[in-house]
């Protein structure tokens, strides 16, 4: 059994377009809160936790939703066409009318309607990939989805550098260029996989491959034979299952403070104007180019092993970046190691949640997956905000890496959902993708 990659790929045009428009949020919106609207730190890192706030109730419920739906387009493509839709027609307001109108309430308003149309789509944009991914091939698979992600977000930092130039005043920089571009992109990419990607069709051919199997079905099955009906994980799965989702959150309190910040922190403590692309694109990149191999090292260590290597990549490099009183191009390498150790946490961490569940259920792991990362990053950008305005910009690497290290500790309790495959007999099999 091999990985599709011409359809994983075309499935991750819908992540593609996901991340090129949060990579222009978290990088732009905070830029535009305290320079054209005088916020602090502490409101901008509140309203910056409006999205996550959203998603702790608009991401489990889309989930389980598009699970139960049966269209003629499918589960998931009904609520990624609409949602983009919906999202890029706001976007489009929000730049162009409630940006220049100087009202923040009105700002206020359009950036919830716009939040709210992404939370429609994103778990069922996620959960195409396990949902069209027989199980043993998801770890590849989220390789893959993860790699058109990192270039949706390569190109929204490329069109900032490329097109975005900031104004002597702040407040009057032109962003129509960067979100026509951004728009674009959503439009394109979603129009090609509605195209391109039957999921009705490829479900039947999944089944004939040998299905979506996995240990969630497993569980289910065994319960369902010795105890009649029941859904209910076994408590040593459950014990994974829940410190596996503690990971999750703590991993992304550490990394979603950085990457909310670091916009407004090489400005405050290195003193860089328009230098903050250029470093956050060099650590994408590092991710891009790192996912397609650590899928490779995932399935011949395993998930967990994995996913705790980039753990301590991470806090090492928060570490050093911590103890750095000024800017200097070193730090260019510690961040796309950053890079690289994000890539190893997230090709292995979905999976390893999606791993337990069953295939009806594909949506509602995703929306718990995100249930918890989001919840996170509700609190993290308004406490780590507070520490920026009321304490010092210097607090902001060392909390990182508090967070780093309390995930590795919780990861360190899971004991469940790392598949490994058969040892292969011939050194050339190794070079097949099958997980």
């Amino acid at each position: 059994m091999k990985l599709n990659y011409k359809r994983t790929i075309l499935i991750g045009l819908a992540f593609l377009s996901i991340c090129a428009f949060w990579q222009f949020y978290d990088n732009e919106i905070p830029r535009i809160l305290k320079y054209n609207f005088n916020l602090g730190e502490t409101a901008t890192g509140f309203i910056m936790a409006f999205d996550n706030i959203l998603a702790l109730f608009l991401l489990p419920i889309f989930g389980v939703l598009s699970d139960k739906t049966d269209s003629r387009f499918g589960k998931r493509t009904p609520y990624i066409v609409v949602g983009t839709i919906v999202a890029v027609t706001a976007l489009s307001v929000l730049i162009l009318v409630a940006k220049p109108s100087g009202n923040l309430p009105f700002f206020v308003v359009i950036l919830l309607v716009l939040l709210i149309a992404m939370g429609t789509y994103r778990s069922p944009a996620v959960s195409l990939m396990p949902e069209l991914t027989p199980a043993p091939l998801r770890s590849q698979g989220n390789a893959i989805i993860n790699l058109m992600g990192a270039l949706g977000g390569v190109f929204t930092l490329v069109m900032t550098m490329v097109l975005l130039k900031s104004a002597e005043n702040e407040a009057d920089t032109n962003y129509l260029p960067l979100m026509l571009s951004i728009v674009i992109l959503m439009l394109l990419a979603v129009a090609i996989l509605v195209a391109t990607i039957n999921e009705n069709k490829i479900k039947k051919q999944i089944e004939e491959e040998g299905g979506l199997h996995s240990l969630g079905e497993e569980i289910e099955s065994d319960m369902e034979e010795n105890k009649g009906k029941g859904a209910k994980l076994p408590k040593d799965v459950f014990k994974s299952l829940v410190f596996l989702l503690l990971s999750v959150a703590f991993w992304y309190m550490a990394y979603n403070a950085v990457t909310t910040a670091y916009t407004r922190y090489v400005e405050e403590v290195w003193h860089l104007q328009d230098g903050y692309a250029g470093t956050l694109l060099i650590a994408t990149v590092a991710a891009v180019l790192s996912y397609i191999p650590i899928g490779f090292i995932s399935s011949k260590v395993g998930r967990k092993k994995t996913i705790l290597a980039g753990v301590v990549i991470m806090t090492v490099c928060y570490l050093v970046a911590a103890l750095m009183p000024v800017y200097s191009s070193s730090i260019n390498i510690f961040f796309a190691l950053i890079g690289i150790g994000w890539a190893a946490i997230n090709v292995n961490s979905y999976p390893m949640v999606v791993e337990m569940s069953r295939a009806g259920d594909i949506g509602k792991y995703t929306g718990t997956y995100y249930t918890f990362s989001m919840a996170a990053q509700v609190l993290t950008p308004i406490l780590s905000g507070f520490l920026l305005e009321h304490v010092s910009y210097r607090t902001l690497f060392p909390y990182a890496v508090v967070f780093s290290c309390l995930a590795f500790c919780t990861m360190m309790m899971v004991k469940h959902g790392d598949v490994k495959p058969p040892k292969k007999e011939k050194i050339l099999e190794h070079f097949d993708v099958d997980d």
